[in-house]
């Protein structure tokens, strides 16, 4: 079905050959299992963006009816429940794959020239994935995302000298509250997201570039 989809918009917008030549890659002949972290981080990073997309047509990012909302998209809206879960475990695993992916990195010593710069941006994704996991924490707006806020925001307040600021410019004031949810909101549905296109862009073309590492 996805391959006569794909035919279909091939046929009529000639997508394949314009990007023949960035679709195309040389693979080192002996991989193993690890190198597909990468492709499966980005596959639960693609179906948290759908998932979301789909979320906020029906999410209320306020402080009176934020609660009140998810609770209709799990009981009100149809397969809401299921759109909510897919985004909800799309997310927890991505954070597990992109871990998985730098480890791999790592060991293999693939950070090293030419391709320090990658190692920089995918290093960033994992730093934008923690925040969008972070940020999305709170939207719930129950008694357990509210506590969990208090206590990571409070974090902040332990950076020397301006730890007060950092705590006033994570939640909109003094306290976890609406204005909060409204900051994280926009973090994670708008900014974080636009970061991550960005850094995934130069990624995948540095890759291209300079092709993936053979291992040690």
């Amino acid at each position: 079905m996805i391959d006569l989809i794909v035919r279909v918009l091939d046929r009529l917008f000639r997508l394949r050959e314009p990007h023949k030549g960035f679709l195309s890659r040389s693979v080192p002949v002996k991989l193993n299992f690890s190198y597909c972290f990468g492709g499966m981080a980005f596959v639960c990073f693609m179906t948290s963006v759908v998932t979301g997309l789909m979320l906020s047509v029906y999410y209320v990012p306020s402080a009176t009816d934020a609660y009140k909302s998810v609770l209709e998209i799990n009981n009100a809206v149809w397969g809401g429940w299921l759109i909510r879960s897919l985004h909800k475990w799309s997310a927890t695993i991505l954070i597990i794959f992109i871990v998985f992916h730098t480890v791999r990195v790592f060991v293999y010593k693939a950070y090293r020239p030419p391709r320090e710069l990658n190692w920089i941006a995918g290093s960033l994704t994992l730093v934008l994935v923690l925040a969008s996991g972070f940020t999305g924490y709170l939207l719930p707006w129950d008694q357990k995302a509210y506590w969990a806020t208090v206590v990571g925001t409070s974090m902040g307040g332990t950076v020397p000298g301006i730890g007060p600021f950092v705590v006033m410019l994570l939640r909109g004031g003094a306290e976890v509250q609406g204005a909060t949810l409204i900051r994280f909101y926009s973090l994670h549905v708008l900014w974080i997201p636009v970061f991550m296109f960005m850094v995934l862009w130069a990624h995948f073309h540095m890759v291209k570039r300079q092709g993936i590492s053979g291992g040690l």
